[in-house]
């Protein structure tokens, strides 16, 4: 597969801030580290109620960093749990529980990056590395805050350009943008559905980081060109 690459193209969420486990994982850990008394379930409903009302408002401003983007959602999310009666808090108990999970949270994401960086920065020194995801419009910011502004050639954001993944027209933009064939490309992300799904119909190549996911199923017999559990791995590959 190699020998055929031209440029990477990552996924963000999920991928480089979280090494291939869901949001809704880190996010579901973090409440329970801190006893807030729901049931997954409550929680996975909150959390799908906070990123369609994200998807459809424009809550998040361009100019918000990462970890405010984090309280926000769970500001959401906490004040869905409260309207749905399923956590019966006062707002200072409810408050000092949304910073806790946010500092867990985004902890847990300076960790990964510091972690994964090395092997993004190595590939981006081999090859253009392009970043494709469903965000707010704030991505430059993010990329800023975690200083990795410098490994990407080109951002492509869905609340920017208007499409958002699972529409494979997402990582044909970016295909034109780095100015190389789709078969010359290599996807890395963390959903099967979102990233390597659309990507394939585009006509890449595909490296499925699967760790942990949303969906707990998984396809019997998956299709992309390699599955990996590191970022390190594709490294691994390449020699």
């Amino acid at each position: 597969m190699w020998n055929k690459i031209k440029a990477i193209i990552f996924d963000y969420g999920g991928t480089i801030d979280t090494g291939g486990v869901h949001w809704s994982v880190v996010f579901w850990r973090a409440y329970q580290e801190h006893s807030v008394p729901i049931t997954e379930e409550d929680f996975r409903e909150a959390y799908v109620f906070t990123e369609r009302t994200l998807g459809k408002n424009p809550i998040i401003q361009p100019n918000y960093t990462f970890r405010k983007t984090l309280e926000i959602k769970v500001r959401i999310q906490t004040e869905y749990l409260v309207s749905q009666g399923v956590w019966n808090c006062t707002d200072f108990e409810r408050l000092s529980r949304v910073a806790q999970i946010v500092e867990t949270a985004y902890s847990t994401v300076v960790a990964t990056i510091a972690r994964i960086r090395p092997a993004v920065e190595s590939l981006s020194k081999q090859l253009p590395l392009a970043l494709v995801s469903n965000f707010y419009g704030n991505m430059s910011v993010v990329l800023e805050e975690f200083g990795l502004s410098d490994l990407f050639t080109t951002v492509v954001e869905s609340a920017v350009v208007g499409v958002r993944k699972p529409d494979a027209r997402i990582f044909l933009i970016a295909s034109e943008r780095l100015g190389v064939r789709p078969d010359e490309i290599l996807v890395v992300g963390d959903s099967y559905d979102k990233d390597i799904c659309p990507a394939r119909k585009a006509g890449m190549h595909t490296a499925w980081l699967r760790v942990e996911g949303w969906i707990k199923a998984e396809p019997d017999s998956p299709e992309c060109d390699v599955i990996i559990d590191e970022i390190d791995n594709l490294l691994k590959t390449n020699t």
